[in-house]
């Protein structure tokens, strides 16, 4: 049988359905709101101390990491890492720049061997022709023009002194060395004809007792051009003369005028000699 009391007991609406007392939860005393709190009141007090240590550092190390992340928030964002994609199609294009044909370098040209190197051919200077005679002359008048061009060309003179000694000796010896019937040395010596004015010998007639030179000089064609040539050079103002009164001037004959009949033919042997590069 029930007790009348217990059934005269019943739950109404708003009456709270998980306390166990009537006593409102903030009059509960603070030790018991929490199982960790009631535990820690049931340690000693040497350990409550070194619990409450332990806090202090948890609680300093708390603030430092918000301090970290404070700054780590003002500094700047981490580069964003690259898609596996945009990776792959960098990849192909460096591959590709590498794949690229690269102009060889230059090689360096090595040094010629000194002993297998072929020296270059050495210029041949030009040998000079002997011209064909001209103005009616013969190969030994053509031959001794060629001492005089010659001879006057080392003694660097004009051309101008080539024709006036050409026309004088061919005047005075036809362009022949001449030797003299008189004076019997000349003929001593390599001639090419007999002359008998006086002890006049050679190409120019010059006299070895004028004081022209000894008498075996005089009988050498290139000795007696000289001897002309440098006379001639003496004479003032002889490149403005007439080429008779040049001769004149260094011959002095007794017939002037006769050199200026040679001077065309004098003139075209010249040039045949130089052309011909004697």
């Amino acid at each position: 049988m029930r007790d009348d009391r217990t059934l005269d007991h019943q739950i109404t609406p708003g009456d709270p359905i998980d306390r166990s007392d009537d006593t409102p939860s903030h009059d509960r005393p603070a030790g018991l709101r929490s199982a960790g709190a009631y535990a820690r009141m049931l340690l000693p007090a040497p350990a409550r101390a070194r619990v409450a240590l332990a806090a202090g550092v948890l609680f300093c190390l708390g603030l430092t990491a918000v301090a970290q992340g404070a700054r780590d928030d003002s500094a700047p964002a981490p580069a964003p890492v690259a898609a596996p994609s945009a990776l792959a199609e960098r990849a192909e294009a460096d591959a590709a720049s590498r794949g690229l044909e690269r102009a060889p370098a230059a090689t360096p040209t090595p040094a010629a061997d000194p002993d297998t190197v072929t020296p270059a051919p050495k210029k041949t200077k030009r040998k000079p022709v002997d011209p064909a005679p001209v103005a009616g002359l013969d190969n030994a008048q053509m031959e001794n023009a060629e001492v005089i061009v010659r001879t006057g060309r080392k003694m660097d003179m004009p051309r101008r002194a080539f024709v006036i000694a050409v026309a004088t000796a061919m005047q005075e010896s036809n362009l022949y060395n001449v030797a003299s019937g008189v004076l019997s040395e000349s003929q001593n010596y390599p001639h090419q004809g007999i002359g008998w004015d006086h002890d006049s010998v050679g190409l120019f007639q010059q006299r070895s007792s004028s004081g022209w030179g000894e008498v075996g000089q005089l009988m050498d064609p290139e000795f007696a051009t000289r001897q002309f040539l440098a006379a001639l050079a003496q004479v003032p103002g002889w490149q403005q003369m007439r080429l008779t009164d040049a001769a004149q001037a260094v011959q002095i004959s007794a017939y002037p005028e006769h050199y200026a009949k040679h001077e065309w033919r004098a003139t075209e042997v010249v040039e045949a000699i130089l052309e011909a590069g004697q």
